[in-house]
């Protein structure tokens, strides 16, 4: 993070935490009353101090991001599992690894869509995928590829989940809480790419779905990769038909099989080459 000139004429926090650090060791300087708020772990964690580190978690990467330039991203949600074509004999069931080839397509929609922006210094339509495996792996790489950085907004989970190795480091992100981190995905979003996934892009999808039909969220280009995956897997037209959603809600998104068929869909999209209203840091 940037060193910012300092505006005011009071002793600096990281200096005294440095200093607080040096003290003589007397029974009242090793009792954790003494610590430093900021400096204190077990306090930063308490039950009570959960609003503080939700404004933690949403301005640290949100001043990251703006050091970095970076004004609008373009989100790839997807599956962890789904393997790159080369390793899918190790695939868990014969749908994963047929569906591996959607990896190859992430993978070239990334570096097809960092190409097309090199010449904004890599602040407009970065790649942000969750920094994970699968096809989140892919797009970071496609990017990596294209010379180009990406971002990866990672998660603690309760098994083991590592960057991979694609993502830009000073763009790599590690969150506690699921909403903040999902928050980052669509705040600087001009489109949102899903890839057959489980859970986890289920989750994904339908909330950003959500947010763009009850008008929380501006329109972007909604692209659904592997038509005959998502339609088997969501009865779309029957939820149409029940009025539990309208038949203007189909036409939020549409069905992509190709990364070219993706970007052609999102230079037709309604809209297309006009300046979205995308303000890091309002909302």
């Amino acid at each position: 993070m940037k060193d910012d000139t300092r505006r005011h004429l009071f002793r600096d926090s990281h200096e005294d935490s440095i200093t607080a650090r040096g003290v003589p060791e007397t029974p009242q300087t090793i009792a954790p009353s003494y610590r430093l708020a900021f400096s204190d772990d077990d306090f930063l964690c308490r039950e009570e101090l959960r609003p503080v580190r939700l404004q933690l978690e949403l301005l640290k990467p949100e001043m990251l991001m703006n050091e970095a330039g970076v004004v609008s991203t373009i989100v790839m949600f997807g599956g962890a599992r789904i393997p790159e074509p080369a390793k899918k004999g190790k695939a868990r069931t014969q749908t994963l690894a047929d569906l591996s080839s959607y990896y190859d397509e992430a993978r070239k929609f990334a570096r097809l869509i960092t190409e097309r922006s090199s010449h904004t210094n890599g602040s407009e339509n970065v790649i942000v995928t969750g920094g994970g495996p699968g096809v989140m792996e892919a797009g970071n790489r496609g990017a990596s590829e294209a010379g180009g950085k990406s971002i990866g907004l990672n998660i603690v989970l309760p098994h083991e989940q590592a960057p991979n190795e694609y993502v830009t480091p000073e763009l790599c992100f590690n969150f506690h809480y699921f909403a903040i981190r999902k928050m980052h995905f669509l705040m600087r979003a001009r489109a949102i790419c899903i890839f057959p996934g489980g859970f986890g892009t289920l989750d994904e999808m339908f909330e950003s779905l959500t947010l763009i039909q009850t008008g929380r969220m501006q329109q972007v280009p909604f692209l659904l990769f592997g038509r005959t995956f998502w339609e088997k897997i969501i009865n779309w037209d029957a939820l149409a038909e029940a009025g539990t959603i309208s038949e203007d809600d189909l036409k939020l998104f549409r069905f992509v099989e190709t990364a070219e068929e993706a970007i052609a869909a999102i230079d037709d999209w309604p809209g297309a080459g006009q300046k979205r209203d995308v303000i890091p840091g309002r909302g």
